[in-house]
């Protein structure tokens, strides 16, 4: 027989991944989502990404590198920039009540993994705290613009404070997330968004 041809009897030759990468990033991304990065254990993920250890680690590296990937989907999939609406106060108004249904919505874990993903990390993951805390600057610092925009055009009062207006609607954003957290209907949600809004400055 040629060396060319299979043996007789032997095993076929098993594909190099025998799962789906992305589906299983998404179920990671859950995982992490549902759980936080520090208690989400690497039998956590497995079981619910249907691989088995060695599979996970020649697919994305180690968890931290997972997780990583899986904040990625995360911005990539669920991410909500400032809409590009004409004014600051019509962008916020607009991103508080799309955040309303979001972090709702029956279809993935509530909140933000953004927000929730590192609340309850050691202080050996505190790169893991840093990095998702920059990305909330992040959009605070791109609400902190709009409203300085704003003020540039005359459409806000000369004395407003954008840097604190910003950490102000930051801040209902993070609040609107643990209320999402503890159970909180879209309803309720939205009647913070429509407070949050009335304290818009005038004049």
């Amino acid at each position: 027989m040629s060396t060319g041809q299979a043996r007789a009897g032997a095993p076929a030759r098993r594909s190099r991944r025998a799962f789906d990468r992305e589906q299983a990033l998404a179920a990671a991304l859950r995982a992490f989502w549902t759980h936080g990065y520090e208690t989400t254990s690497v039998a956590t993920l497995t079981e619910a990404m249907g691989i088995n250890p060695p599979s996970l680690y020649a697919a994305f590296g180690d968890k931290r590198q997972l997780f990583d990937e899986a904040v990625e989907l995360y911005r990539r999939t669920y991410g909500t920039p400032l809409p590009g609406a004409p004014d600051a106060r019509s962008a916020i108004a607009a991103l508080l009540r799309h955040l309303a249904a979001d972090y709702t919505d029956p279809g993935h874990p509530p909140g933000c993994v953004i927000i929730t993903g590192a609340a309850n990390c050691a202080p050996g993951s505190q790169d893991v705290k840093d990095k998702l805390r920059a990305m909330r600057e992040e959009t605070k610092a791109s609400i902190a613009a709009r409203i300085r925009a704003d003020v540039d055009a005359g459409r806000l009062p000369a004395g407003t404070d954008a840097d604190g207006l910003a950490v102000f609607y930051a801040a209902v954003i993070q609040g609107m997330n643990q209320q999402a957290v503890d159970g909180a209907p879209r309803e309720t949600l939205e009647r913070v968004a429509e407070t949050a809004m009335a304290a818009w400055p005038t004049g």
